[in-house]
């Protein structure tokens, strides 16, 4: 995998995670759990926005305006999911920081993962 191809590192990244799976979704890739919960999904120019992304879920309104005032150059409120409390994060460019992606694909997918799913992961760790 190529430090150029963010869609390679998403996949490597989300696919790693416990019983998650790929779908193509509204056009693009997404990630999701059991049942097609899903935690991520991959925007590359979507409805011609010019944004390469990683959009995720939050844990609510208030989690995504803190990620915004935190670092707005990082983070965008999407559209569509936007009002559900997703956040998309940049991933263009080279100052990605791949280690803050890895770890809210990773939150992202314990807000889909259904709770046994959690609590056989927990329990292994």
């Amino acid at each position: 995998m190529s430090a150029a191809d963010p869609l390679a590192r998403v996949r490597q990244i989300a696919l790693a995670l416990p019983d998650a799976a790929e779908k193509l979704s509204h056009g693009m890739p997404g990630f999701y759990v059991m049942k097609g919960r899903f935690f991520a999904y991959f925007w590359h120019n979507h409805h011609g926005d010019g944004r390469l992304a990683v959009v995720v879920k939050t844990g609510g309104r208030d989690e995504q305006a803190m990620l915004m005032e935190i670092d707005p150059d990082s983070y965008f409120i999407p559209p569509y999911l936007g009002p559900s409390g997703w956040i998309g994060i940049h991933l263009s460019g080279d100052a990605v920081d791949w280690a803050r992606v890895e770890d809210r694909i990773a939150m992202s997918w314990r807000l889909a993962a259904p709770p046994r799913l959690l609590a056989r992961v927990d329990a292994a760790d």
